[in-house]
């Protein structure tokens, strides 16, 4: 697998020869020593600061097939650059909006998707039960939401139920973290530091599956789940349910509780908590940790990165939506 690249500091992006420079910005505005990024081996940028570039870069960047995610300094994905897709194929196009419009099949995919996002969420509070935590009326309550996805009808319905799952999880989070405390769930803005750090975690977790279906056949805008939208690549929200309690949750935790992020990696103001650049990049090298670790996979028998899983989830929608396969089957984890 490619590179990931980030870039904290406003400044200029530009080419030079077969190289990307990049000529950082202080706080004061001030130019500091440029940095050179080699393009080869470089998959995808994550911009967090205001970026000037001309269409000569990009054009350069298309041609290398480097993606481009941005986000404000409040922690909002603000939108992508991709390169020209080069595997979109119009059979796979046909099928997966035949796959939408079928309620059987779309309510099959978006049970799916939950039914993997619960598992690996339910997997989460079992590991730290068994770290002392008193978790088991959380448990227990998810465990009967994930049985009642045999009774679901439709996908409203289904969005309620996966509610009712992500806030009885998000319940147990003051239960595993040593460090700070979430409440509740408040997104917009995130109210303290635990809904920063997942609110953060989310969107580049949205922005590396949206990575992983670039390179299939998939269409980002045909989604099952969450209803398609205009403005939004909604499929990539879809698979993201699935990897989030693996990416993100996990990462979390692990940054908390070993007290990598204190207090000072937040700015606390009047329109939210949110992580500052020295918390940004504290949390961005744990994940990119997680995501070149490997794991040995059960049906492939060798050994592939969590990063590599987020493509094969791709392949296996794939292989449904072209009825190469009878069902599909969400990744869970084991361990």
């Amino acid at each position: 697998m490619k590179d990931t690249y980030y870039l904290f500091n406003p400044g200029r992006l530009e080419r030079q020869d077969n190289t990307l420079r990049f000529v950082p910005k202080d706080e004061q505005g001030r130019e500091l020593p440029p940095k050179f990024i080699p393009v080869e081996g470089l998959e995808t940028l994550f911009v967090f600061g205001s970026l000037d570039a001309n269409s000569a870069l990009y054009t350069f960047l298309g041609k290398k097939r480097v993606s481009v995610h941005f986000f404000d300094y409040y922690e909002h994905y603000s939108g992508s650059f991709q390169p020209k897709e080069y595997l979109l194929a119009g059979k796979m196009q046909v099928e997966q909006t035949r796959a939408y419009l079928d309620p059987a099949r779309r309510l099959h995919l978006a049970c799916g998707f939950v039914e993997g996002a619960s598992a690996n969420m339910l997997r989460n509070l079992k590991y730290y039960s068994g770290r002392g935590r008193d978790l088991s009326g959380q448990m227990a309550a998810i465990e009967q939401y994930r049985e009642g996805l045999a009774d679901v009808r439709d996908v409203p319905a289904l969005m309620g139920l996966e509610g009712n799952v992500r806030q009885t999880y998000y319940s147990a989070f003051d239960h595993i973290l040593n460090e700070f405390e979430m409440g509740g769930r408040m997104k917009q803005p995130p109210g303290n530091e635990v809904n920063a750090l997942i609110s953060f975690g989310n969107m580049v977790c949205y922005s590396q599956v949206l990575d992983a279906i670039y390179h299939t056949q998939l269409n980002p805008t045909i989604s099952f789940l969450h209803e398609p939208g205009a403005r939004r690549y909604s499929l990539a929200l879809d698979l993201a349910e699935v990897f989030k309690p693996i990416l993100v949750d996990r990462t979390i935790f692990t940054v908390v509780n070993k007290r990598e992020l204190q207090a000072k990696h937040f700015d606390n103001a009047v329109n939210g908590c949110f992580l500052n650049n020295a918390g940004k990049q504290v949390f961005l090298k744990a994940l990119e940790e997680r995501l070149k670790e490997t794991i040995q996979h059960r049906t492939l028998n060798k050994k592939v990165s969590y990063k590599y899983l987020v493509r094969l989830e791709c392949y296996k929608l794939t292989k449904y939506i072209l009825g190469m396969e009878p069902a599909y089957k969400p990744f869970k984890i084991w361990w």
